[in-house]
């Protein structure tokens, strides 16, 4: 097997690149491996999709070393090709998609990863884009705009950028208007306070936003909670912190929840949506489930 190791030098507070490189090192096997830095976002996909239309019998697993943003990057890369697997070294600030499985420090080891076991995962397809974990807008669209600007910033961007970017979104984006289906049934009015169309389980380091989800089950979990007041949303991010809001009466007027094949937004001019945390600005989205589209290495532990 070809080891591929992905490294974003950007994830998470500074480069992993020397932690991925002792990882290595440390390992007693002998592998056959390459260590790629891409330049961009880009890069990460061509460079896969060069590698495995060149190598269509050679098994490759790739390894997206950094956060969300790269292993959304790895997974399109090598969406379409059986051969190719996915791997995760957790350097991100974030990492939420590998919480269904196990915590951080799990997804740290290369021994791990190497001598995983591969189960076959759904992937979204958005657009022409895909999302591993989740897709989501309104309020949660502000957060990601917020984060994209200050994460790289002294002080307020690493751990603490998610809660500065929440606290923003707080005072600015309440209320957003569109209008989402859900295998055709009108979901809402036209205005939202956010949504989350998920097959991973959390967002944002630890909001639990998707607690029923099969991440290999075909179905897209779809929330949508509506426009709320300032206070009753407070009262509500604690239940949505820890995966209760959809079993609690007191929300269940302002919550929305379905599972569904596929997803439609309607949004004004400027509307967007993140993509595991990456920001998407289209009118018209639709987001279909692939079911278990790609492989994904659980690591041994």
């Amino acid at each position: 097997m070809k080891h591929i190791f992905i490294v974003n030098t950007v994830a998470g507070e500074h480069s992993c690149l020397k932690e991925v490189e002792k990882a290595i090192a440390n390992e007693d096997e002998v592998i056959d491996y390459e260590i790629i830095t891409p330049n961009s976002a880009t890069d990460n996909i061509d460079h896969i999709k060069a590698y495995l239309e060149t190598h269509p019998d050679e098994e490759v697993r790739f390894y997206a070393c950094g956060g969300d943003g790269t292993l959304n990057k790895v997974a399109s890369g090598i969406y379409g090709y059986p051969n190719a697997s996915l791997a995760v070294l957790a350097y991100g600030s974030g990492n939420d998609y590998i919480k269904y499985y196990a915590d951080l420090q799990t997804f740290r080891n290369v021994e791990g990863a190497m001598h995983g076991t591969e189960k076959c995962v759904d992937l979204m397809q958005v657009n022409e884009r895909f999302a591993v974990n989740a897709t989501h807008f309104g309020l949660d669209s502000v957060v990601a705009k917020v984060m994209h600007k200050i994460r790289r910033y002294p002080i307020i961007g690493g751990k603490m950028c998610y809660p500065i970017a929440v606290f923003r979104a707080f005072l600015t984006g309440m209320r957003t208007k569109c209008t989402v289906y859900a295998d055709g049934e009108k979901l809402n009015d036209g205005k939202i306070c956010l949504c989350t169309i998920a097959n991973g389980k959390y967002v944002g380091g630890s909001y639990q936003c998707a607690p029923r989800s099969l991440n290999d089950d075909g179905l897209l979990e779809v929330c949508l909670i509506k426009p709320v007041s300032r206070i009753k949303f407070a009262l509500l991010k604690k239940y949505y912190a820890n995966g209760t809001y959809l079993d609690n009466p007191k929300f269940s007027k302002y919550i929305v929840y379905r599972r569904a094949k596929q997803v439609v937004i309607e949004g004004e001019k400027g509307f967007c949506v993140s993509l595991d945390g990456e920001v998407l600005n289209s009118e018209h989205i639709v987001v279909e489930n692939k079911q278990q589209a790609i492989k994904f290495v659980v690591p041994k532990v």
